[in-house]
């Protein structure tokens, strides 16, 4: 005979997508965007010196090179996508009558 039926329990969010009243870090969207912000920056910095390392001879080899820059050039990419997004539902919410 097969056993009872159990109730179904919502799943439990990640930390980085839960929102701020239940996260226990109490990270807000501002901290989450600066965060964001950060890393996009950090890639290019790390395509640029990577560049800088192939363009001076320090053994940095090509390959290495042009994939850190298509990292840096996908990731700001993606953060455009992700602001343009945000910045449509803002406006959606600013159109909805009160």
């Amino acid at each position: 005979m097969p056993g009872p039926i159990l109730p179904i329990s919502a799943p439990a969010l990640p930390d980085s997508i839960r929102p701020a009243a239940e996260s226990s870090s109490g990270s807000g969207f501002q901290d989450v965007f600066a965060s964001a912000i950060g890393q996009v920056e950090s890639m290019g910095q790390d395509a640029s010196a990577s560049v800088e390392r192939f363009l001076s001879g320090d053994g940095e080899d090509i390959h290495t090179t042009v994939l850190a820059t298509q990292r840096a050039e996908l990731s700001f990419e993606m953060f455009q996508q992700v602001r343009n997004k945000v910045v449509s539902a803002y406006q959606e919410i600013m159109k909805m009558q009160m």
